[in-house]
């Protein structure tokens, strides 16, 4: 893995092939390690960049609660696709990835070529909906911070390719990055100007009425639902899934 310095943290990354650039987000407790899949299948022909978000795999686990907002995530993947040398990128992930993915076309549409949102909600309008949210993300960190990586119990396929450096990392990434304050990427759904993919697998039912939702609300968005997966619909079913991410992705010359 290459190593990104930024503001004193250690962000690593895997980068490969040459083109276009893809850049792929991992979701909450996961990490880069759950696209080695997609390698192969979608790195020919572009620059495939995948990362470690901070507290998580290699990546370090800064002390500052502040060092995990979403403003410095979706700025750590600014500085990647500096790093390899994009102007521009498609910018993907899955579940805590695909909502970074469109928090980082909030930030910087300039920077966005496509989107990819993976088996992903886009956050809560209702506020209510955003405080039992973080009340379930909260206690997540509670569990991590007494009992350590053992609380991740077990879960949908991503996190069994998960190695992380620091269980105090996670802890800080669910209470300071998982948890949600505003509303405003799912406001900004209907301003989304770039072509986007929205795939969900067909068993990830809690994740399917958010997926319809995106694609309702995102201009000209496309929706693929993908049978016989789960939530790491890309390790569930990588066949149909990098099918369908090489199709949207030639058809839009990316």
């Amino acid at each position: 893995m290459a190593v990104l310095r930024r503001n004193d943290v250690s962000i690593h990354y895997t980068v490969t092939g040459s083109g276009p650039a893809v850049l792929l987000t991992h979701g909450y407790s996961a990490t880069s390690a759950m696209w080695d899949g997609q390698i192969d299948a979608l790195g020919v022909g572009r620059t495939l960049v995948t990362w470690d978000v901070r507290g998580h795999g290699q990546s370090d686990s800064p002390s500052a609660p502040e060092a995990y907002s979403e403003a410095e995530t979706t700025a750590d993947m600014t500085a990647l696709l500096d790093a390899v040398g994009a102007e521009k990128a498609v910018i993907g992930g899955l579940s805590l990835g695909g909502y970074l993915s469109l928090a980082f076309y909030l930030d910087y549409p300039e920077r966005t070529s496509a989107l990819i949102v993976m088996d992903t909600g886009p956050g809560y309008k209702n506020p209510n909906g955003r405080a039992e949210w973080n009340r379930t993300a909260v206690a997540r960190a509670d569990a991590i911070d007494r009992d350590g990586q053992a609380a991740l119990g077990g879960g949908s396929a991503e996190r069994a390719t998960a190695k992380h450096r620091s269980a105090k990392g996670l802890a800080m990434a669910a209470r300071h990055l998982l948890t949600q304050h505003t509303p405003r990427v799912i406001e900004s759904l209907p301003d989304i100007a770039v072509p986007t993919l929205v795939i969900v697998g067909a068993e990830d039912k809690p994740f399917l009425a958010a997926t319809d939702y995106m694609a309702r609300k995102i201009p000209g968005a496309e929706k693929v639902v993908i049978p016989n997966a789960g939530h790491a619909v890309n390790i569930d079913q990588p066949e149909a899934f990098n099918a369908a991410v090489d199709d949207f992705l030639t058809r839009n010359g990316l």
